[in-house]
Formats: structure tokens, sequence, C-alpha cells
């Protein structure tokens, strides 16, 4: 039995207590500044208000101004902060945790830099501790819906970081028959893949609103949705080359795209903005959601655009990202680029 601490009592931190539990170990939930509710409920009756499941009895939940005590003899952390929350994650938790102990991190997203360097949670974290010190970081990427998890439906993520025998253990704490997973020292190739995932699944969404605008037209609008997805994967496969990913990671990025298309806040933006919607007014209708979509499409088109200054990629490469963030930054109206999608290969 391992002693795990989880910070940040999110949907997807929270879900990940199931397989911990059930395989035996001690499990400590820890809530962000902005969780004590949540804490409290589940302190009650081990209810999770946002997952909307009952986590295992066995759990201890803690809140924030008590996280040094459920820190006190860790031998993993987890990282569950959502990507809103690196920075305090980085300042007031990572420099905390003892050296020999590896965090893992199920924070999806990336940060783009001046030059178009695209830089992932793990590697951020790292450049910010000062050399030598601090702990080792690992990451969790791929198709896992939170609620899905908690009801035990088969889900294969992928496990990276720096140190393979560490991946192994870590794995053993976490693999169960319906948690799958796979492991890389390529980190910044899934976390890569998995973070772009967002901003693509939201352009794939605008089919959806532009199939719910036209209403019962008796046109079923598969086609149009199948190719704003695939015209998504070649996108996110030329940025997986950019950043010097392995390609073989494209396969998380395509399975994180479709379970991202099928439900949740990136879906209901690409929804919203097929339906011809502004972008002030859905931020307005999702005020006090947390959109991490439009941030990683807004930092990627960003990057993309000053990767092509320099002469590194071509914008017409990146058609359906440009008008995405076009959509979301610039006030345009919707106007899929459709032609601009053919290719000659």
């Amino acid at each position: 039995m391992s002693i795990i601490t989880l910070v940040g009592a999110g949907q997807m931190a929270s879900a990940l207590t199931f397989p911990l539990a059930e395989n035996g170990h001690e499990v400590r939930l820890v809530g962000s500044p902005l969780d004590d509710g949540v804490i409290d409920r589940l302190r009650k009756d081990h209810y999770h208000v946002n997952l909307l499941r009952t986590l295992h009895k066995e759990i201890s939940y803690y809140k924030d101004a008590e996280r040094s005590a459920a820190l006190q003899g860790a031998e993993l952390v987890v990282c569950g902060v959502s990507s809103f929350g690196v920075d305090w994650f980085g300042e007031e938790v990572l420099p905390k945790i003892a050296r020999d102990v590896p965090v893992i991190s199920v924070t999806k997203g990336m940060l783009d830099l001046e030059d178009g360097t695209m830089l992932t949670y793990p590697e951020y974290w790292k450049s910010r501790l000062p050399e030598g010190e601090g702990p080792e970081i690992y990451a969790i990427g791929g198709p896992c819906t939170a609620r899905d998890l908690a009801d035990h439906d088969p889900s294969f993520v992928g496990f990276c970081g720096p140190d393979m025998a560490v991946l192994r253990w870590i794995r053993s704490l976490f693999a169960t028959d319906y948690y799958i997973i796979s492991l890389t020292t390529d980190v910044v190739g899934l976390e890569c893949a998995v973070a772009l995932k967002n901003g693509y699944a939201l352009g794939t969404a605008l089919a959806i609103g532009m199939a719910e605008k036209a209403g019962d037209d008796g046109v079923n609008h598969n086609n149009s949705e199948a190719a704003l997805f695939q015209e998504s994967v070649i996108e996110m496969l030329r940025l997986l080359r950019v950043v010097g990913g392995g390609t073989e990671h494209i396969m998380y990025a395509a399975g994180d795209l479709n379970v991202t298309v099928a439900a949740g806040r990136s879906r209901t933006v690409g929804l919203l903005l097929g339906k011809g919607m502004p972008m002030e007014e859905i931020k307005e209708q999702l005020k006090g959601q947390t959109l991490e979509a439009v941030v990683i499409a807004t930092r990627t088109a960003r990057a993309v655009r000053a990767l092509a200054k320099a002469g590194t990629v071509k914008e017409s490469d990146f058609p359906l990202l440009l008008h995405v963030d076009a959509l979301l930054n610039r006030g345009a109206k919707l106007n899929i680029p459709w032609k601009e999608f053919q290719k000659e290969m």
C-alpha cells in the first residue's frame, strides 16, 4: 500500500481516486483554495457535487489550509488543478514536495512563448524550479472523461515522464481492469497531443452547431462533422512534428478529440459558434465556467503565427485552427474554409 495525495478536487483528480482506492492505497484528496465547498460535502457523505458521484469511504479529505498535513508522508503527488491553476501549483505546491517524491499531473494544456515555442506544463514547472531542485514531474494524457472513469468504463490513457522505471511503478498504483495505461518518456509528444485537442474539439463542434441551426432540413450532417474531425487530426499531426513529439501520439490526440467533441465545455463553445452566436455572447452565457478550449486554441494559433513569421511553418497548413482563432478573438463570422482543407499528397 502506498500513500497518494491528490491536489485539486476537480472532477478528473477525484475520478482518479477510484482506481487508487480500489487498489488498496491510502488516498488523500486536497481541495484547491476554490474547493472548500466540495470538500465540506465530501466529508459529509463522500458525494462529489461536480463529479456527481459518491467516492469511496476510505478516502481522506483536506482543505487547502490543511495541505501540509496531506503531503506529509506521501509517496506520490497528483496534480489535479485546471490549467488556470498551473501557476498556483508551481508556486505554492511544487516547492513544498520532497525531491524524492514524484509528481504526476492530469492537467492538460500548454503555454506559448513569444517565438512560437510551445511549452508543456511539466517543462514549464521544471523551468521555474531552481536547477537540481524539486521533484521529477510526470503526466497523464489521453481520452478519459471523469464520470466514465468513475463508472469503470474501460479507459486507455498514456503516462509520460523522464524515467521508465518510475513510470512502471506509478502505473502499478493506478492500473485496473478498466484503467489501461501505456507508458512513454516522450513528454512533449504526449502532452502536446492531448493539449491540442481542446481547441480542435471546439473547431469540430462547429458542425454540430451548424446542424442544429439548420434544424430538420433532411440532411444528417455527419459528413461535415467528420470533415472537421479529420482536418483537426492532420493539423494536430503537423503541430506534433513541429514540436518534435513522436507522431504515434496522434492516437491520443484523436481519441481525446473524440470524447471531447461528444460532451463538455469545448463542445458547447464550438456548438454555439456554429449556430452563429458571437463570442462575447458565449462568454456571457457561460460566465463562471472554465473555457480551456478558448485558451489553448488562442495560444496555439498565436504560436503558429509566430512560427510562420519565422518561416518554420506555413499558415496555410492550419486553416481550421486560424479560423477558430478568428471566431474567438477577431470578431470573424462563421465561414469554414472548406476548400482550404484540400491537399495534394
